[in-house]
């Protein structure tokens, strides 16, 4: 027989792998086994299967049956194309059929039947195959995220409606907030909900990109335009035709390379460097700051019509101490995450550590708490996370916050919490940055520009 396609099998009974593969292997070109869920993810990215045969319990994690479930969802949400054949036990068929209602293509029953185990794989793949999405030229630069990070509070169920009616026009889109409240996730989310979600979805950190390199970062260039330029490149505006440019931290944008900026967003053109050729781009464009850009305007750091370029439909993502009732439904969404990635069994967060939880300031904000959890889960031991088990940065005082919000500007305070966590770290470049929720090169460029 030809043998075609690619197949993942996901069971904790290696034996049950081992026959699984035995039976299989005529039937496929590639089969790839794996006795836990946890390295799906990136599984599904490297390998790209055409099906995977899940089952839906596993000895570890949350024992509450839903595993499967779980990570159904993780494999569609990274490659939507790959079918899922869910894997189950008898007592499990009611199980199996919510997983149909969300996105499993079937489900096989313990014990199997050989013939028929084939036959559903063979019909997955035909479908794999015909639901194949059209292949795009995506760059090295594009990402695919995980989903937002919603709440229930009143603010972010008002921002929520909004992004829902504006995701599917092209309008451009200006995210603002704190660091760590999300905003590079919202991006995602508006590109995931709208009408290029098929197309690349590219992210450019603009406090990282030197001046030097700017133009042909954003644009590209020709072989032979400056001294290293050795071959062809594409820019960022060309990887993101025909889906989403994102510009993170838009502010950081020298005030004299802002109008070459503004012309390619006008225009909806660029050219190379080292080229006189004009090249049209089909983009829809996202930018965000954590800076008061009208602020910049009247300061002269920001051009006024370059923020009405960008700024179409302004969109602010509150910080999380200004919406608590958020912070609980998180943290317990950042507990059922890590214990599955972890294989824990933490079952719920005790009334003493939720009220640590909420009396904490969150300056960080949602990155903040996704860290705070993830490190409670691993150090914690038995079912309940416990107050002893979260540890809270007190990088910065709420007095200090208080106090620079009536003397300085937010650009201040930025440079005070980097100083002060320098100091703390030792000038431990990496540390601080993981702290403060940003990058590196971004911290790099924040030291460079506040002469720390």
């Amino acid at each position: 027989m030809n043998r075609r396609g690619s197949l993942v099998l996901v069971d904790d009974n290696k034996n049950i792998l081992t026959s699984l593969l035995y039976l299989l292997n005529s039937y496929f070109d590639e089969i790839v086994t794996l006795s836990s869920p946890a390295p799906l993810p990136t599984t599904i990215q490297q390998k790209r299967p055409d099906v995977v045969l899940l089952d839906m319990n596993f000895s570890a994690g949350l024992n509450t049956g839903n595993e499967g479930l779980y990570w159904l969802r993780e494999i569609k949400r990274i490659r939507p194309q790959t079918q899922v054949v869910l894997f189950t036990a008898y007592a499990d068929i009611n199980l199996a059929v919510t997983g149909l209602k969300e996105g499993a293509t079937d489900f096989v029953v313990k014990p199997w039947d050989n013939a028929k185990l084939v036959q559903t794989l063979l019909d997955a793949l035909k479908k794999a195959r015909q639901e194949k999405p059209r292949q795009k030229a995506v760059s090295p630069t594009t990402h695919q995220e995980g989903e937002m990070y919603w709440g229930n509070s009143e603010a972010i169920n008002q921002l929520k409606l909004t992004v829902e009616r504006i995701s599917a026009t092209d309008a451009s889109i200006l995210i603002t907030g704190e660091n760590g409240t999300g905003k590079d996730m919202l991006a995602h989310e508006i590109h995931r909900l709208s009408n290029r979600h098929e197309g690349p979805f590219v992210s450019v950190d603009m406090g990282a990109i030197t001046e030097t390199l700017f133009e042909s970062e954003l644009f590209g260039h020709v072989k032979g335009s400056f001294t290293d330029a050795h071959a062809d490149r594409i820019g960022r505006f060309e990887a993101a035709s025909g889906g989403t440019l994102f510009l993170d931290e838009i502010a950081n944008l020298p005030l004299h390379m802002q109008p070459k900026l503004l012309t390619a967003i006008q225009k909806r053109t660029f050219v190379k460097v080292g080229s006189n050729l004009p090249q049209p781009t089909d983009i829809r464009l996202i930018c965000a700051t954590n800076r008061d850009l009208a602020l910049m305007v009247q300061q002269g750091d920001f051009r006024e019509d370059l923020l009405y370029r960008i700024n179409t439909i302004h969109l602010h993502l509150p910080a999380l101490r200004e919406r608590k009732e958020d912070i609980q439904p998180l943290a317990e969404r950042f507990l059922q995450q890590y214990n599955i990635q972890y294989g824990r069994e933490l079952e719920t967060i005790s009334t003493e550590a939720a009220k640590k939880l909420q009396s904490h300031p969150w300056y960080g904000n949602i990155r903040e708490l996704q860290h705070a959890i993830e490190k409670a889960v691993i150090m914690a031991e038995g079912k309940v996370l416990k107050p002893e088990h979260i540890e809270l940065n007190a990088l910065i005082q709420p007095s200090s916050i208080q106090d620079s919000q009536q003397t300085q500007t937010l650009e201040a305070t930025e440079c005070e919490a980097i100083r002060r966590a320098m100091q703390q770290y030792n000038g431990n470049v990496s540390q601080v940055a993981s702290v403060l929720g940003i990058s590196r090169q971004t911290l790099y460029s924040k030291l460079k520009r506040y002469g720390i």
